[in-house]
């Protein structure tokens, strides 16, 4: 599950510069070695814009998933915060990373 094959859309592409989408797949990596391979084959990462003036982070990515119920939080500094929800699918022979509003 979650293995070498992976590929985004366009949105993605287009949307995400290539750092946070290495970051993403990086922490899809982490889980697989912390659960030993029991994953839920759809990964969800939420991207918020954080705005509070007194934290130095100014983006929030909360990736959850539901079975297991996996839920972690992480503030990043970013040049331009995105507002998105975005979609990891694991269709057994290779991983998709999608914007919510593609699929």
């Amino acid at each position: 599950m979650f293995g070498d094959k992976r590929y985004m859309t366009r949105g993605i592409n287009a949307e995400l510069p290539m750092a946070l989408i290495i970051f993403l797949w990086a922490k899809i990596d982490e889980l697989k070695e912390e659960s030993k391979g029991n994953m839920d084959y759809l990964q969800v990462f939420e991207l918020k814009e954080i705005k509070q003036g007194d934290v130095a982070e100014n983006q929030m990515i909360i990736h959850r998933t539901e079975v297991p119920e996996y839920k972690k939080s992480y503030a990043l500094l970013v040049d331009d915060p995105i507002a998105e929800k975005i979609y990891v699918i694991d269709s057994g022979d290779h991983c998709t990373m999608l914007l919510a509003s593609e699929y």
